[in-house]
């Protein structure tokens, strides 16, 4: 797949994240990982995006990447295109990107280097070097240390053609505003807050039409639903799921740092598609939080 390909597969649709497996000694689960993009791929996503952030990609070992990016690989092979998760430090990130493209990723998404802040220029010079050690799609997650500007985004995608995603995970109206002006239909851009669907109105009135759905893992069917009212500018439909589903989700995520995740696996094991717990420094859902979500599931009907 080339760039152009990549960026335009993900300039519609809705994209997601599905979670990684992990079995009850917390290893990888190639098995169960293929079951849930089997469950997944048809619904109807444009991209799902393997070892991503709702996939702990920051808790995988670097033995288990590879294992991960295959089978999402092998799994949705004709049906579905996969995007590498990659990031860390640059040698790191290099390394997570190329052994992606030798497994038959669609492109990547290149997380933050983590922990260290640094300046726009240095930062630059990271998705730099990541970008000219593949031939495939690059997309920038902007979002906590890794944060990018205008003025840096300019000359960055001259020398790198290949760049041709810009996903938004901060949050900062003027910043996306003028990143957007400045840079016009350069990128495909991206709607990255956690639970996107929150924002995804604002987004798109900012030229952001697209965005990645973490409750598609659970509940895929109204996940699209929200998606598809978005589009169209149903408001209706979306103040409903907001008031029936996503604000009382809201409620239940914000109790703890990291349930952005933990709240996905509970959800996929509540609708009978475990992928075991979370791993360290994450936490799993009280058993009381379980059933608060179970209220919220059911109240959506089948999926």
């Amino acid at each position: 797949m080339t760039p152009q390909h990549l960026k335009d597969i993900i300039s519609s649709g809705l994209l997601s994240f599905p979670i990684t497996d992990f079995d009850a000694e917390g290893n990888f689960n190639a098995r169960s990982y293929a079951e849930r993009l089997d469950w997944l791929a048809p619904y109807g996503a444009t991209a799902l995006f393997a070892a991503g952030g709702t996939g702990e990609f920051f808790s995988l070992a670097g033995s288990e990447y590879g294992q991960v990016i295959k089978t999402a690989v092998d799994t949705c092979r004709g049906r579905v295109p996969i995007i590498a998760g990659a990031g860390g430090p640059t040698r790191q990130a290099i390394a997570y990107a190329q052994q992606a493209e030798r497994l038959g990723a669609h492109g990547i998404l290149l997380l933050p280097h983590y922990l260290t802040e640094a300046s726009p220029e240095g930062i630059a010079a990271h998705v730099e070097a990541v970008c000219k050690s593949v031939k495939f799609g690059v997309i920038v997650y902007n979002r906590a240390v890794c944060r990018l500007n205008a003025a840096t985004l300019a000359p960055l995608a001259e020398r790198c053609p290949n760049l041709v995603g810009f996903k938004d995970g901060i949050g900062d109206i003027e910043l996306m505003v003028s990143i957007r002006q400045a840079m016009g239909d350069r990128f495909a851009y991206l709607g990255g807050l956690p639970t996107a669907e929150v924002y995804a109105a604002a987004y798109k009135a900012l030229g952001v039409p697209v965005y990645s759905s973490a409750v598609f893992n659970f509940v895929p069917k109204m996940a699209l639903d929200f998606y598809r009212a978005v589009a169209a500018d149903d408001r209706a439909t979306q103040s409903r799921l907001l008031d029936e589903f996503f604000l009382p989700y809201l409620a239940i995520r914000n109790r703890k740092p990291g349930y952005a995740v933990s709240i996905i696996k509970a959800g996929a094991t509540l609708v009978g598609h475990p992928g075991g717990p979370v791993r360290t420094p994450l936490t799993d859902l009280t058993g009381e939080e379980h059933e608060m979500l179970r209220a919220l599931i059911d109240r959506l009907g089948p999926q």
